[in-house]
C-alpha cells in the first residue's frame, strides 16, 4: 500500500522538474531575444552605411517606435528579405535586387552563425569582399552576382566547407582564381565569369567531384585546360569561353559524360577537335568557335544525336564537311563559318529540318548550292559569302519564307536572280555581290519591304534600275556599283529616306542627277562615278548634310560647282574629276574644315584658287591637275601640315613654288609641270626629303573608288 508521504514527494519531484523547464525555457527564449537583438542590431549598423538610404528596399529595416527590442524575438524576422529559425535566429538574407549601394565592411559575420543562405546579387556593392567571410560556418548558398566588388577573391571562401552554391559572377574581381576554392567538396554550382580574372585554372578543382555548373567565361584566363576537369563526372554545363586559354582540348573531357553544354570559344586553343568528344551523347551545345583548331571536323560529332548548337567558326579547320553531321536531326544553329573548309556542301545538311542558321561563309567550298537547301523552312539566316561556289542560285531559296539574312556574296555565281527571290517577305540582307551574275535586276525584289541592306555590286547586271525600288522604305543600305546598269536614277530613289549608303558607281547610268536626292538627309556615302551621268550637280545636294563621301567623277557633267557644296561641314572625301565642268573653285570650299581629299583634276575649271583653301587643316590630297587654274599657288597651302599629294600640271600657273610646299615634311608627291612658274623645279627637288616625282596620274583608280 503506498502511504500519502510518496504522493508528496513524487508531486514536489513533479513541480520541481516542471519549475526547472520554465526557467530553462525562460532562458532560452531570452537567449534567443538576445541572439535575434545582435543580429538586428548588426544589419542596421550595415545599412547605416549604404550611400542611398531612401533609394533601397530596406525601409521595414527599423525597430517598432512602440516596442523594446529586448523583448521581441520577432526582431529581425520580419524585416524585408530576412528568414529566421524556429529559434529566432537569421538562417537567410535575401536582398538581390534591392537597391543597396555600399560595401561589406561593416558587415558583422561573426554575428549571424547560422547563416545558412545569403543572397546580394543585382545590387551596386563595391569594394572587396572581406575575409572574415568564413566566420559563416553554416553558409550552403552565397551569391554575390552583378555587383561592383573589386579586388582579389578572399582564399578564405574555401573554408565554407558546406557551400553547395557561389557566385561571384559579372564583377571586376582580379588576380588568381584562389585553389583552396578546391576545398569546397560539396560544391554543386560554381560561377566566377564577367571578371578580370587572371592565371590558369587551378588544377584543384577537379577535386569539387558533386559539380554540375563551372563557369569561368569572360575573364582574362591563360594557360591550358587541367585535365583533371575530366573528374567532374555529375558537371552538365562547362563554359570557359572567353579568356586567353592556349594549348590542346584535353581528350578527358570526354569522362564527362553528362555535360549538356561545352562552351571553349573565344579563346587560343589549338590542335585538333579531339573525336572522343562524340562520346558525350547528351550534349546540347558544343561551342569552339574564336580559336585556333586545325585538322578537320570529326565525324565522331554525328554521334551527338541531342545537339541542337553546334560552333566550330573563325578556326583553322581544314578538310571537308562530313556528310555524317547531316545525322544531327534536332541541330538548330550550324557555324562552320571563317575556316578552311573545301569540297562541296553536303547535300544531307538539309537534314535538320530545324535549322534556323546556316553559315559556311569564308571557306575555300566549291560546287554548286544544293537545291536541297530550300528544305529548310525554319531558316532566319544563310551565309554562303566568300566562297569559290559556282553555278546559279537555286529558285528552291524562295521556299525559305523565314529568312532574314541571304548572303552569297563573294563567289563565281552565275546566271540571273529568281524572281522568285521576291517571295522572302522577311529579308533584312541580301547580299549577292562579288559574282558573276547576269541578267536586269528583278522587279520582284521590290516586294522586299523590309529590306535594309541591298548589294548586287560587282556582278554583270545589265537594264535599268527598277523605279520600284523606291518602295524599300527601309533600305539603309544600296550598292549596285561595277554593273553594266544604263537609264536613269530612278526619281523614287528619294523616297528611300533613310539611306545613309548608295553606290551606283561603275555603271553605265546616263541622264541626270535627280535633284530629290537631297530628301535623303542621313546620306553619308553617294558614289555616283564612273558613269555617263550629264546635266549639272543639283544645288539640293548641300541639303545632304551628314555627308561625309561624295564621288561623281568620270561622268559628263557641266556647268559650275555649286557654292553651296561649302555647307557640307561632314566632307571628308569629295572627287569631282574627270567631267566638263567651267568656273572657278567656290570661296564656300574654305568652309569644308574636315575635307581631307579634293580631286577635280580633268575639267574645265579656270581662274585662281581661293586663298580660303588654306583653311583646310586636314587636306592631304589635292588634284588640279588638267584644268584651266591660273594666278598664284596659294601661299600656305601646307600650313595644316597634312599635305601629302598636291598635284597641279596642265593649268596657267604663274610666279614661284611657295615657300611653304619647300618646308612640307608630309608632302610625297609633287606635279606642277606644264604651267608658267619661275621656280626651277629640278633645283628645288632637294628641299623634300620624303618626295617621290611621278609622271601617271597621282590617285590610282583604286584609291578613289574604295
Amino acid at each position: 500500500m503506498i502511504s500519502f508521504h510518496f504522493y508528496e514527494v513524487c508531486s514536489l519531484a513533479y513541480c520541481l522538474l516542471l519549475y526547472v523547464q520554465l526557467l530553462s525555457s525562460s532562458n532560452y527564449l531570452q537567449l534567443a531575444s538576445a541572439s535575434s537583438t545582435d543580429e538586428a542590431n548588426a544589419l542596421l549598423k550595415w545599412k547605416a552605411t549604404f550611400q542611398n538610404q531612401t533609394q533601397n528596399n530596406l525601409s521595414s529595416w527599423a525597430y517598432p517606435p512602440s516596442n523594446n527590442a529586448t523583448n521581441n524575438p520577432k526582431i529581425p524576422c520580419t524585416w524585408a528579405g530576412v528568414s529566421c529559425n524556429a529559434a529566432g535566429s537569421v538562417i537567410e538574407i535575401n536582398l538581390t535586387k534591392s537597391g543597396l549601394q555600399g560595401t561589406l565592411n561593416a558587415f558583422s559575420f561573426f554575428s549571424f552563425p547560422d547563416l545558412e543562405y545569403l543572397d546580394l546579387s543585382f545590387n551596386k556593392l563595391f569594394d572587396a569582399i572581406p575575409p572574415q567571410i568564413s566566420y559563416l560556418s553554416k553558409l550552403n548558398y552565397l551569391d554575390l552576382s552583378q555587383n561592383q566588388f573589386s579586388g582579389r577573391i578572399p582564399p578564405e571562401i574555401g573554408l565554407l566547407r558546406n557551400l553547395t552554391f557561389l557566385s561571384l559572377s559579372r564583377n571586376t574581381f582580379v588576380g588568381d582564381i584562389p585553389h583552396k576554392i578546391g576545398n569546397l567538396k560539396s560544391l554543386v554550382e560554381l560561377y566566377l565569369s564577367k571578371n578580370q580574372l587572371k592565371g590558369s585554372i587551378p588544377r584543384s578543382l577537379g577535386d569539387l567531384t558533386s559539380l554540375t555548373y563551372l563557369y569561368l567565361f569572360g575573364n582574362q584566363v591563360s594557360g591550358s585546360i587541367p585535365k583533371e576537369i575530366g573528374n567532374l563526372k555529375y558537371l552538365v554545363q562547362l563554359r570557359l569561353g572567353n579568356n586567353q586559354l592556349n594549348g590542346s582540348i584535353p581528350r578527358s573531357l570526354a569522362e564527362l559524360t553528362s555535360l549538356t553544354h561545352l562552351s571553349l570559344r573565344h579563346n587560343q586553343l589549338s590542335g585538333s577537335i579531339p573525336k572522343e568528344i562524340g562520346n558525350l551523347k547528351y550534349l546540347v551545345e558544343l561551342r569552339l568557335g574564336n580559336n585556333q583548331l586545325n585538322g578537320s571536323i570529326p565525324r565522331s560529332l554525328a554521334e551527338l544525336t541531342s545537339l541542337t548548337y553546334l560552333s566550330l567558326h573563325h578556326n583553322q579547320l581544314s578538310g571537308s564537311i562530313p556528310k555524317e553531321i547531316g545525322n544531327l536531326k534536332y541541330l538548330v544553329e550550324l557555324r562552320l563559318g571563317n575556316n578552311q573548309l573545301n569540297g562541296s556542301i553536303p547535300r544531307s545538311l538539309a537534314e535538320p529540318k530545324s535549322l534556323t542558321h546556316f553559315f559556311l561563309h569564308h571557306n575555300q567550298l566549291s560546287g554548286s548550292i544544293p537545291k536541297e537547301i530550300g528544305n529548310l523552312k525554319y531558316l532566319v539566316e544563310l551565309r554562303l559569302g566568300n566562297n569559290q561556289l559556282n553555278g546559279s542560285i537555286p529558285r528552291s531559296l524562295a521556299e525559305l519564307t523565314s529568312l532574314t539574312y541571304l548572303s552569297l556574296r563573294h563567289n563565281q555565281l552565275s546566271g540571273s536572280i529568281p524572281k522568285e527571290i521576291g517571295n522572302l517577305k522577311y529579308l533584312v540582307l541580301l547580299r549577292l555581290g562579288n559574282n558573276q551574275l547576269n541578267g536586269s535586276i528583278p522587279r520582284s525584289l521590290a516586294k522586299l519591304t523590309s529590306l535594309t541592306h541591298l548589294s548586287l555590286r560587282h556582278n554583270q547586271l545589265s537594264g535599268s534600275i527598277p523605279k520600284e525600288i523606291g518602295n524599300l522604305k527601309y533600305l539603309v543600305y544600296l550598292r549596285l556599283g561595277s554593273n553594266q546598269l544604263s537609264g536613269s536614277i530612278p526619281r523614287s530613289l528619294a523616297d528611300l529616306t533613310s539611306l545613309t549608303y548608295v553606290s551606283f558607281d561603275q555603271n553605265q547610268l546616263s541622264g541626270s542627277i535627280p535633284k530629290e536626292i537631297g530628301n535623303l538627309k542621313f546620306l553619308v556615302h553617294l558614289r555616283l562615278g564612273n558613269n555617263t551621268l550629264n546635266g549639272s550637280i543639283p544645288r539640293s545636294l548641300a541639303d545632304l548634310t551628314s555627308l561625309t563621301h561624295l564621288f561623281l567623277h568620270l561622268n559628263q557633267l557641266s556647268g559650275s560647282i555649286p557654292k553651296e557644296i561649302g555647307n557640307l561641314k561632314s566632307l571628308a572625301q569629295l572627287f569631282l574629276g574627270d567631267n566638263q565642268l567651267n568656273c572657278s573653285i567656290p570661296v564656300s570650299f574654305g568652309k569644308l574644315s574636315n575635307l581631307e581629299i579634293l580631286y577635280l583634276r580633268n575639267n574645265s575649271l579656270s581662274g585662281p584658287i581661293p586663298q580660303e583653301i588654306e583653311n583646310l587643316k586636314k587636306l592631304s590630297v589635292l588634284v588640279l591637275d588638267v584644268n584651266q587654274f591660273s594666278g598664284y599657288l596659294p601661299q600656305n597651302i601646307c600650313q595644316g601640315g597634312k599635305l601629302e599629294n598636291f598635284t597641279a600640271s596642265n593649268n596657267l600657273f604663274t610666279g614661284p613654288i611657295p615657300k611653304s610646299l619647300k618646308t612640307c615634311m608630309s608632302l610625297a608627291r609633287l606635279r606642277l609641270q606644264r604651267n608658267q612658274l619661275t621656280s626651277n623645279i629640278s633645283e628645288d627637288f632637294g628641299v623634300y626629303p620624303n618626295l617621290n616625282f611621278i609622271d601617271e596620274t597621282i590617285l590610282p583608280v583604286a584609291y578613289h573608288l574604295r
